[in-house]
Order: C-alpha cells, then sequence, then structure tokens
C-alpha cells in the first residue's frame, strides 16, 4: 500500500476519533505528499525514497520548532509538537541505533581506505546512500567526523 492510500485511511481513522493532533499531522504529510508530486508539473506517484525524505524533513522541522518553544518555557506549544513526531515516526522505516550507525560507517571507511577528514564527503556519500531512511543525517555525519579524525 502506498503511503498516500496509508495516509488518508489514517486521516479517515483521526476523523472518526476526534485526534486533532493525528489529524494535524496527517494532512501536513499529505499536504507535502502533494507539493512533492505537483513540483514536477505532473501527477505522478514520488517514489519511497523520496517519502522517506519527506517525512524525515517533517519530522525534523518538529523537532526543531519543540526545542524552541521548550527553550521559551511554552510547553503548551512544544507538546503538540512532540506529539505530531510520534505519529510521523509511525510511516518511517525503523531507526537504527547509534552503535548500528557507527559499525556500517566503520565498515565503509574499512572499504574505502578512507582517512582523514579530507575524505569526509566521499564515506558521507556512501553512508547516505547505504543507510537511506534508516538514519539521520546529523547523527551520520558526526560518527563519520568522529571516526576520521
Amino acid at each position: 500500500m502506498s503511503l498516500s492510500v496509508q495516509i488518508m485511511d489514517d486521516i479517515k481513522t483521526a476523523m472518526r476519533a476526534k485526534d486533532t493532533v493525528a489529524l494535524e499531522a496527517l494532512r501536513a504529510i499529505k499536504s507535502e505528499i502533494l507539493l512533492a508530486q505537483t513540483a514536477t508539473g505532473s501527477k505522478e506517484e514520488i517514489t519511497e525514497d523520496d517519502e522517506v525524505k519527506l517525512l524525515q524533513r517533517l519530522v525534523k522541522t518538529r523537532k526543531e520548532s519543540a526545542r524552541i518553544f521548550t527553550e521559551q518555557n511554552r510547553l503548551d506549544l512544544a507538546e503538540p509538537e512532540l506529539a505530531q513526531i510520534a505519529v510521523i515516526e509511525k510511516f518511517l522505516p525503523a531507526q537504527l541505533s547509534e552503535a548500528e550507525v557507527e559499525a556500517v560507517i566503520a565498515k565503509i571507511i574499512a572499504e574505502t581506505g578512507a582517512s582523514g577528514i579530507a575524505s569526509m564527503g566521499k564515506v558521507m556519500g556512501l553512508a547516505a546512500a547505504q543507510l537511506g531512511g534508516t538514519a539521520e543525517g546529523k547523527t551520520i555525519s558526526t560518527l563519520v567526523k568522529k571516526l576520521l579524525t
């Protein structure tokens, strides 16, 4: 089942349950999918990789908003953002632990023979391609820097 069909089903379920937080998060996902589909000028389906990137971007945006709201002691605004993150993350692939990501990056470094910070770009490209949507870019970047220095 495609993501857009699954989102529509979940929107209907959230409407019946009167779950406003889930409904808002699901509508945001639907909106982003529609924007991505029409960005090219045609109404074709977006790839699964694009869907994962789209969902990760939504989660990242909400995490940043929640962090800002928390710093400003606006927990009333931070809580809905955190609740929406939980709804959106249900559609993302399972995230790897930091140790698992580090093991994959160490393997890539060993295979390529990379050494020093100068080869960070090459390692980042391979790691991002291999890890796909299973790890955040920031985590990958931090671990690559750590392992190359």
